[in-house]
């Protein structure tokens, strides 16, 4: 259905997509996960050409829509788009907004483009709205009359860009129930979304997009249950991260201690378990330093705001050194006192293999 080779977007002052190369499939409704900035939305806009790439190809139903002879508006006919805003024209009537399209691009009689109308109304539950304007509408309303006029082209492929972003709260769930029914059609949709229970619930593919491209691609259980990235696997359970590195004896001790007190007030982390994670660094860091001929330590803190809990994960250089038996007795009594679980494991091939993780007490 859509292929995309080697595709790379850049403005002036950031470059979005760096390299994409992805094929989706007819029947998949693909929903576009990832944080702000990440190029969900250009990815969106390159595919239907509303944005031209820098390079790369893209391909619909075999036809390049990236080469320049290419016929791009007739290739739009069977591409719909939902946008944040919903884009209706103020000065038609609701079904004059669904009509108007068919009409002009597809040839389509007036009593044929209203009866589809209509039609598409009843599916979005906003049949006795037809002759309304769309500023007598909810912002709900307006996105489900903007679904039902994508719908009216009749496209093999929806792409939406954030449908509810724009929404008020109390409106997000009846636009989301039209788009449920959607995905049920068999058509191919792509969904720019930060609702993460909605795109688990539609979809049959997701895409994690970091680092300028799709980070990770894979079934909604693999995506939310097990990712297999890092970045994946911290934005999916909501991780806030710290990370800390010592690279001698006279580390800034009072520095790393300024940093962890501005990460724990920055994610309004609770003043008990803040305190734990700062004390349990300091005890930790120093045992190792103290202990260590050459320290090469890194700390990572991962704080969970889904399940409001920490974890150090405590990486340093050397032979296989288990510092949880081998370690200073009274530092390793403070630490237990302020964490729930500590193990150590030995990564043979990782830079830093020795690697310590503490999970703090709530």
């Amino acid at each position: 259905m859509i292929k995309i080779e080697h595709l790379k977007k850049e403005y002036p002052n950031v470059t979005p997509l760096k390299d994409v190369s992805v094929e989706i499939h007819d029947g998949d409704v693909i929903s576009v996960i990832g944080p702000s900035g990440t190029g969900k939305s250009t990815l969106l806009r390159c595919i239907n050409q509303l944005e031209k790439p820098t390079s790369g190809k893209v391909w619909v139903d075999g036809v390049e829509i990236t080469d320049k002879k290419c016929d791009i508006n007739k290739v739009r006919q069977k591409m719909g788009m939902v946008f944040q805003s919903f884009n209706l024209f103020g000065h038609l009537t609701v079904i004059e907004n669904i009509m108007l399209s068919p009409m002009d691009l597809l040839g389509k009689s007036k009593q044929e483009a209203y009866d589809e109308g209509m039609r598409l109304l009843r599916t979005v539950g906003l049949a006795e709205k037809a002759l309304n304007y769309p500023d007598e509408l909810s912002g709900g309303q307006k996105q489900r009359i903007a679904i039902a006029r994508t719908l009216a082209m009749d496209p093999d492929v929806i792409l939406l860009d954030e449908p509810t972003s724009a929404l008020d709260p109390t409106m997000v769930g009846e636009v989301q129930a039209v788009i449920r029914d959607l995905s049920k059609t068999g058509k191919t949709m792509m969904i720019v979304t930060h609702e993460m229970n909605f795109a688990r619930a539609i979809s049959n593919r997701i895409f994690y997009m970091d680092e300028g491209g799709i980070y990770e691609d894979g079934t909604p259980e693999q995506i939310f249950e097990h990712p297999q990235k890092e970045n994946t696997r911290r934005f999916i359970k909501k991780l806030k991260v710290l990370e800390l590195n010592i690279e001698s004896k006279d580390y800034d001790f009072l520095g790393m201690a300024g940093q962890i007190e501005a990460y724990c007030n920055k994610n309004q982390i609770a003043s008990k378990t803040a305190s734990r994670i700062q004390l349990v660094f300091e005890e930790t860091a120093q045992m190792l330093v103290n202990l260590l001929e050459n320290p090469r330590i890194q700390a990572v803190c991962e704080y969970s705001e889904t399940t409001e809990s920490a974890e150090w994960t405590v990486s340093y250089s050397g032979a296989r050194f288990d510092v949880t038996g081998e370690g200073d007795g009274l530092a390793l009594s403070v630490i237990r006192g302020m964490t729930e679980r500590i193990s150590y494991q030995y990564a043979e091939n990782a830079e830093q293999p020795n690697q310590l993780h503490l999970t703090i007490r709530n």
